[in-house]
């Protein structure tokens, strides 16, 4: 089999279950010839749709260029997990910028929350959003720690929406010994990310921002008081630009590059399981994430296919079988399974930060960007998006919050940064293993 490259996102987009069950979308593409706008927005997933949704609601002339499909990176392949707080725990974060800042890093995840929840109701989006989502140790030393950071939510942030989960509750409810005691955060959830991407694309439309398909930007210049961003077949003359790529930046913005690191993780849809099997393996339909540092992350589709992500790699290449790769991971939590049928196996992109918070800045002139969501972007990025038009629209206090955060760059550029990071993350997959 040949092996697919990441960090392209016309790579396997077409291999998920989420495209072969997807909602269509109808947008222009690619850009011909020249166009005005107020903002260009470059990239066609949750941070890019995000900002185009909140710049044309103001009245700006939003012009969007994906290089592939909307939706086609991260945005439209990741495990649909609705999350609740940001990468890392309140309690690290508390430890690395005090808790005043971190109780505003807690409301910005709140916000990120509700945010989306709030975009599927007002444009209708039909993304399959369920309530819940079950956190289960993989290691009986993780259970306490768990339920600690249960009660410190509550204590320390006021947020009761965690509730404390036996080992015996999560047999119940997940059909699996696996595992040990976890919490619920009632609050968080999971969805289909790509219909959620395109039911975004349709609202932007329908807010008067333009979208092009396949309109790769070649290359960003400043002409006089402008932008000028170029593809193959056209540009766009505008006043801001938005970054938002993402793992799939590729050298675009080297000042936004070299904050973050593209890694590539892996996911299977199984065949469509009969009820009570489904029904056994996932009794109340909550997204599950595991305590393992690369994590195991799965929940049931509509048509009742078990969605399992598990394993990543750190090269530019998926493995030749996304399947051998995934399929033990999934068996070992469900032996039960053991044979099903896998219809649907692909990889993606995401992108990771040294200290895997997002990374928020601007570039000269007009020139905003997010990234570095570390796999937690499904609330995030949507977040990053809207932070970045209000900065774009004169009210930057909240994008302020994130940008000011202290980020260290990957040593040894682009290419040299591999090493140190497959060292690093081999060290801690090993730590899964003790």
């Amino acid at each position: 089999m040949k092996r697919l490259a990441g960090c392209r996102s016309h790579v396997g987009f077409d291999h998920s279950w989420y495209y072969a069950s997807g909602q269509a979308l109808a947008v222009s593409g690619p850009l011909d010839g020249r166009r005005t706008a107020d903002v260009c927005v470059i990239g066609g997933g949750y941070t890019g749709l995000s900002a185009a949704i909140e710049l044309a609601r103001a009245g700006a002339k939003v012009v969007v260029l994906e290089r592939y499909r909307v939706g086609s990176g991260a945005s439209g392949r990741n495990g649909g997990v609705l999350g609740m707080g940001q990468r890392k725990d309140q309690d690290d974060l508390e430890s690395m910028v005090g808790l005043d800042w971190a109780r505003h890093l807690w409301q910005l995840s709140l916000d990120a929350n509700a945010l989306v929840r709030s975009r599927v109701k007002e444009f209708d989006i039909d993304c399959d959003l369920k309530d819940g989502e079950l956190t289960v140790a993989h290691k009986a030393r993780h259970e306490q720690s768990l339920w600690d950071y249960a009660a410190h939510l509550e204590k320390v942030y006021d947020y009761g929406e965690v509730a404390v989960v036996s080992r015996d509750e999560v047999v119940a409810q997940l059909g699996t010994h696996t595992y040990y005691g976890g919490t619920l955060d009632r609050r968080a959830g999971h969805l289909n990310p790509l219909n959620l991407a395109r039911g975004l694309a349709r609202a932007a439309i329908s807010l008067g921002a333009e979208i092009y398909e396949s309109s790769e930007v070649m290359a960003m210049d400043r002409v006089g008081p402008h932008h000028v961003v170029k593809t193959s077949a056209g540009e766009v003359r505008c006043e801001h630009v938005v970054v938002a790529c993402n793992g799939y930046l590729n050298g675009l913005l080297p000042a936004a590059d070299r904050y973050h690191m593209p890694i590539n993780n892996f996911m299977v849809a199984t065949e469509p399981l009969d009820e009570p099997l489904a029904s056994s393996i996932n009794r109340d339909d909550v997204a599950v994430v595991d305590t393992r540092f690369v994590v195991n992350y799965f929940h049931l589709s509509r048509d009742r296919r078990l969605i399992f992500g598990g394993g990543e790699n750190y090269t530019p290449y998926f493995p030749r079988s996304i399947e051998a790769v995934v399929r033990p991971r999934l068996e070992a939590v469900y032996p039960q399974l053991r044979g099903v049928g896998i219809d649907y196996e692909w990889g993606g992109t995401l992108s990771v930060t040294m200290n895997r918070m997002p990374k928020f800045g601007h570039v000269g002139q007009g020139i905003y960007y997010a990234e570095g969501y570390s796999g937690h972007g499904v609330a995030m990025a949507n977040l990053g998006g809207q932070l970045i038009a209000e900065a774009i629209l004169g009210r930057p206090e909240r994008f302020d919050q994130m940008a000011t955060l202290k980020q260290r760059t990957f040593p040894g550029g682009r290419w040299l940064r591999w090493p140190g990071l497959v060292a690093g993350m081999l060290f801690y997959t090993f730590l899964d293993r003790i």
